[in-house]
């Protein structure tokens, strides 16, 4: 049997076993959340020995190159020594410079990083909290214009990172881990094309970023924004965006709730064969968007989804 190292730890694990598992049942504290590689939660360094890995292409390649693995996605098949990700060894420092409320159950959260991190709207950025709870969360900030890396923080369920984020306050650190590239992005090309931006909860925080960057770069197509959520207390930038609207003519923003799906998914009508279509929310509502866009002719190629997957 293989045997698995973790700092002075040494484990007998058997073939084939996950390393996520193998770690996790021997009470090794690895965060973890999607379990299907796109949280990158639960990053791990290999110090000696090599995984089989079923993702490879999950991690950059600089990343790889450092031994970082992806604990969910690789398989124990020989003797290996891993070291889990350490925030404080390995983590950029971070410190709240403001949070609220702008819905009942949303926590709007800014950071300011102790040295200027290089992004682009769209990425999501893995989050600690002090209590070493680990979660990935789109940026809603947009680079050049903010002082600040802002958050959506989705609180209606319980859950170990937003229970803490709920006790937050000015001054609190923070450590941020690997920054990602989504599937959302704003491309300076689509300048003259129409834009549809179709968000579900807090699937609007990326979006929102992206709205705001297509708009700084003075987008000419036209831009409709669809933001669904439970009830109508879940449009927490109904102002923001409506303001938006009033300023930009091309900006048509509507609200609707869980309740309206079907209503709103019928009314989409494909007016461009070159409408970008760019997606975002719960697997259930990017399904549903998905597919309304598939029957009404926006091709696959010009349809950008990015999914936020609930806890495993």
């Amino acid at each position: 049997m293989p045997e698995l190292r973790v700092g002075a730890r040494q484990l007998q694990v058997a073939q084939q076993t996950n390393l996520l598992d193998a770690l996790l049942g021997a009470d090794v504290a690895v965060p973890y959340s999607c379990r299907a590689g796109s949280c990158h939660a639960c990053l791990v360094r290999c110090v000696d020995g090599e995984p089989q890995d079923l993702r490879p292409e999950a991690l950059a390649l600089d990343k790889r190159a450092e031994g970082w693995r992806l604990a969910c996605q690789c398989q124990v098949i020989g003797d290996l020594q891993v070291e889990p990700f350490d925030p404080q060894r390995d983590g950029l420092a971070a410190k709240v410079v403001d949070l609220d409320w702008p819905g009942a159950q949303v926590l709007r959260l800014r950071l300011q990083p102790s040295r200027p991190l290089r992004y682009r709207t769209g990425q999501h950025l893995l989050l600690w909290s002090g209590q070493g709870v680990a979660r990935p969360y789109s940026l809603a900030s947009v680079p050049g214009e903010d002082d600040w890396l802002e958050f959506h923080i989705d609180c209606r369920q319980p859950g170990a990172f937003c229970d803490a984020a709920r006790r937050l306050q000015v001054g609190d650190a923070l450590r941020l881990g690997e920054l990602r590239g989504g599937a959302l992005h704003y491309d300076s090309d689509w300048q003259t094309r129409p834009l549809w931006l179709l968000a579900a909860g807090t699937g609007l925080a990326p979006l929102y970023g992206i709205l705001r960057e297509a708009l700084r770069q003075d987008h000419q197509g036209p831009i409709r924004v669809i933001h669904q959520a439970h009830d109508d207390a879940g449009h927490y930038l109904a102002e923001p965006l409506q303001a938006l609207a009033a300023a930009h003519p091309n900006l048509q923003v509507q609200l609707a709730t869980a309740s309206e799906q079907a209503a709103v998914l019928a009314d989409l009508r494909l007016v461009s064969r070159q409408t970008i279509a760019l997606v975002c929310g719960s697997p259930a509502s990017v399904e549903a968007f998905a597919r309304r866009l598939f029957l009404i002719g926006v091709p696959r190629n010009q349809v950008l989804a990015d999914v936020f997957l609930p806890r495993a």
